[in-house]
């Protein structure tokens, strides 16, 4: 291990993703310590990294906290914000805090790369605009996942019947 290699911080709910997200920095020479919420992250830390690849939404503690406790600790650490549910609201609030790009997932190593070392075209990027429908499939999906899938509490929530969800999650995803 290389002592002068940048040190990285990944911190995501999703293990696949954030494995091989690990491995592949590591491949590129960073140090790569994973995480899989905010409080793990937290607790795991000796010293701030240089960068940081942070979740949104994480069970526990919001991707948006972990990063102004980062921010607090080194403001010099650059961190890129994922997240699978992209709004302009959310990645105005991560820049606001300090992000230094806002990514929706899929992402792939390279344009994490190119976010944490300030190469991308844009300092956030947000990807392609997605439909209504696109729209309303994710926004279903998050507020059951909050409700821990509960259909019940979730049709509660969005203010429609039961069965009408029901119907609205036995849809695919619309593609874009």
């Amino acid at each position: 291990m290389n002592p002068d290699a940048p040190t990285l911080l990944v911190v995501d709910d999703d293990e696949p993703f954030r494995v091989r997200l690990g491995r592949a920095m590591e491949e590129r020479g960073f140090v790569v310590t994973l995480a899989a919420d905010a409080e793990a992250a937290m607790a795991g830390l000796t010293e701030a990294p240089e960068y940081a690849v942070i979740d949104l939404r994480m069970p526990g503690r919001s991707g948006l906290e972990l990063l102004q406790a980062l921010r607090e600790r080194d403001p010099n650490t650059r961190v890129v914000m994922l997240t699978g549910y992209g709004s302009i609201p959310t990645a105005v609030e991560a820049t606001k805090r300090g992000a230094t790009a806002y990514l929706t997932k899929p992402a792939d190593a390279d344009e994490v790369l190119r976010a944490l070392l300030g190469q991308s075209d844009e300092p956030l990027v947000l990807g392609e605009t997605p439909s209504l429908a696109r729209a309303e499939w994710e926004y279903i999906h998050r507020v059951l996942a909050d409700c821990a899938d509960n259909v019940s509490e979730a049709a509660r929530r969005l203010g429609i019947h039961r069965r009408s969800l029901q119907r609205k999650l036995q849809k695919y995803p619309p593609q874009k």
